[in-house]
């Protein structure tokens, strides 16, 4: 099951795109309230967005985004029925990626 829900429609030739994605995002900095130890830092790093292999987005994130972090952004270019892959990639190295048909 994807960690990533995505969708994007296009209107007037601007796609926007929204996205929710199911991450703790741990800062590393927060201890656990039974054993007194800091949490590992545990976030995404990148976010990227490709339209039929095109890169239209990327972003580079922290530990200071919040818990299942929502990311919504336009771009230009897209017609509808055009294929969509979101994919993020954390820190330690584990990633997941969502498609979506443009609509």
């Amino acid at each position: 099951m994807s960690t990533i829900r995505v969708r994007a429609q296009i209107a007037d030739g601007v796609t926007t795109v929204r996205a929710l994605m199911s991450h703790p995002m741990e800062t590393g900095q927060r201890k656990d309230s039974k054993t007194g130890q800091l949490v590992p830092a545990h976030f995404i790093k990148e976010v990227t967005a490709e339209v039929n292999g095109k890169r239209v987005m990327t972003a580079n994130w922290g530990p200071a985004i919040s818990r299942n972090p929502y990311l919504s952004f336009q771009f230009k270019g897209a017609k509808a029925g055009d294929t969509l892959n979101m994919t993020w990639t954390d820190n330690q190295g584990k990633s997941d990626t969502a498609e979506v048909k443009v609509g």
